[in-house]
């Protein structure tokens, strides 16, 4: 007695096709992936989640995932989200921190769903993490230049007022409160036009700011405004416009210069400008899959949202020809090429523009895809949007290698140390005046090896309040050179601060003044001379002021 299984061995090979995709892509996402079975124990592991964690797949296999590579601290609630899916519900967006085999602390944004066999019965959890580290550094970072920003406009030197989309004040820093005699308090909420503005000049900086809520932006633009007591002021304006995190208009700020007493003594303005733009993205993995002959078979949603491209506007298209930019299309089609020959691409780098011509930068895992009987069928690429973090990335590294430079090129001494007090920035200039090469000078302690007995304690004073914050201006000490010579010098210590604002050491500015004291001392011994020159002198000497007053009278 026979039985046609024919379909149903399409059928169980086509679910292997499909579970042997799933586990390589598990295997291969550039996302750390784990599950647990009912009891909590480890039955997936992938290559991302061993790379972060520093725990092989096979130290990990088996053991409780909660009690074992957990934190502490995350055990219960990490518990809770797994105990959540088992019972059927699952859980998005779970932050909690990992700490590697190593001590390397990671945050991981984690989706918990719940695991189901054939007969819908529930077998377990699948936990798919993203690390968020770069992530929170960035944002972090982002709101501390934001900080720096709102502290920027309000103690600028320069009048600062913003206004929203319906020409209220939303910004007047303490420049435009003291220039104007307004309070901020008194200023905020209020039509800036209307309030602030002359009749005669209502219409053209209201034209100005209009311009500018529609993103045509105005440079020097020139206008008197009234304080509140009626004294004119000559104001330089830029209008720019302020965008929301969609670059949607959210109203303009404005920078302006008192030019009053320019327009007094010149008729040439100095310019003020302010150019702020920052934009981070934040997203989850792009993943795409081709066919043997580079077609697309897969655009997921976050493809779409990143690249603009829908998923029926790329299916079946050459992925190639149509999404990779012109420069990167070799490089791209040798990636594909060998994951089509069955070798597999971690970490590829590249260039992606999207349908409206933004840039972004990916990070690529190309990983070969198979059916059921192991034959190559395609390759699925998994993707890691770096574009921001690059950016961050590369401008904190020109920040830097600007402040380098500007430190060692300094026609002032310029020393830094660490919170032990140990040298880590000696400038050419301190060089040159003390003596002491840069080598000789990195790594020892500044006090104990620079600084004389008598002024160790003042000095080490100085800078032990500057590791705790309190900087201290024109501090006057002496130091003396490799050859002995005496010098005095006149301190600014600054406190030194990191990424996350930790002091990290203390930056100092010296002047050497050694020749201005040399000369002051001798001016004081002249004038003291001549004062008892005066005062002996065999003959009579009187001294009058502007208005015939007596201010000297000699012995004589």
């Amino acid at each position: 007695v026979g039985q046609d299984i024919t379909q149903i061995r399409e059928i169980t090979s086509e679910q292997e096709r499909v579970a042997d995709d799933l586990s390589r892509l598990i295997e291969s996402a550039n996302a750390p992936i784990f599950g647990v079975d009912l009891a909590g124990k480890v039955t997936e592991w992938n290559r991302k989640a061993s790379e972060l964690s520093g725990f092989s797949k096979q130290e990990t296999m088996g053991k409780n995932l909660v009690q074992n590579f957990i934190q502490a601290e995350n055990r219960q609630s990490v518990s809770d989200v797994l105990q959540k899916a088992i019972a059927g519900t699952e859980t998005a967006n779970f932050e909690f921190v990992l700490m590697s085999k190593h001590g390397k602390r990671f945050t991981v944004l984690l989706n918990a769903t719940t695991r189901r066999d054939g007969k819908g019965n529930i077998t377990g959890v699948v936990g798919v993490g993203q690390d968020i580290t770069a992530l929170n550094q960035v944002l972090a970072e982002s709101k501390r230049v934001a900080d720096d920003l709102t502290r920027l406009i309000d103690t600028a030197n320069a009048p600062i007022f913003g206004i929203d989309t319906k020409g209220n004040v939303t910004e007047w820093n303490a420049k435009s409160s003291s220039l104007l005699g307004y309070s901020k308090e008194e200023a905020m909420g209020k039509d800036l036009v209307q309030t602030f503005i002359t009749a005669d000049y209502k219409a053209s900086v209201d034209e100005v700011l209009a311009a500018a809520l529609i993103g045509k932006e105005t440079a020097n633009f020139e206008f008197p405004m009234f304080t509140k007591t009626g004294a004119r002021l000559d104001i330089l304006l830029n209008a720019t416009t302020r965008r929301g995190p969609n670059q949607e208009v959210t109203g303009v700020i404005g920078v302006g210069q008192d030019i009053t007493r320019i327009r007094e003594i010149t008729s040439e303005a100095e310019l003020v400008a302010d150019d702020l733009s920052r934009l981070i993205e934040s997203a989850n993995a792009p993943i795409f899959g081709v066919d043997l002959d580079g077609m697309v078979t897969e655009w997921n949603r976050k493809a779409a949202t990143m690249l603009k491209f829908s998923k029926v506007e790329t299916m079946g298209k050459n992925l190639i020809q149509n999404f990779i930019q012109a420069e990167n299309r070799v490089s791209v089609a040798e990636v594909l090429t060998k994951a089509l020959a069955g070798k597999e691409t971690a970490n590829f780098e590249l260039t992606l523009l999207s349908k409206y011509g933004e840039s972004f930068t990916v990070l690529l895992n190309a990983t070969t895809r198979r059916d059921g009987k192991g034959n190559i069928t395609g390759v699925v690429g998994v993707g890691q949007d770096i574009t921001a973090l690059n950016q961050v990335l590369a401008e904190s590294k020109r920040v830097a290698d600007d402040l380098t430079r500007l430190i060692d090129t300094a026609n002032a001494p310029i020393f830094g140390i660490d919170i032990k007090g140990n040298v880590t920035e000696w400038n050419a200039k301190a060089s040159s005046l003390l003596g002491f090469s840069k080598e000789e000078a990195m790594g020892q302690n500044l006090v104990q090896t620079f600084i004389t007995e008598d002024y160790k304690a003042s000095v080490d004073e100085v800078l032990a309040a500057a590791l705790v914050g309190k900087e201290t201006a024109n501090f006057e000490f002496p130091m003396f050179t490799k050859s002995g010579a005496r010098l005095d010098i006149l301190l600014n210590a600054t406190t030194r601060r990191g990424p996350n604002q930790e002091v990290t050491g203390v930056i100092g500015v010296g002047q050497d003044i050694t020749q201005i004291r040399e000369i002051t001392s001798e001016q004081e011994r002249v004038a003291d001379d001549l004062s008892r020159l005066i005062e002996s002198a065999n003959a009579p000497i009187f001294g009058v002021d502007l208005a015939g007053k007596v201010t000297e009278w000699n012995r004589k």
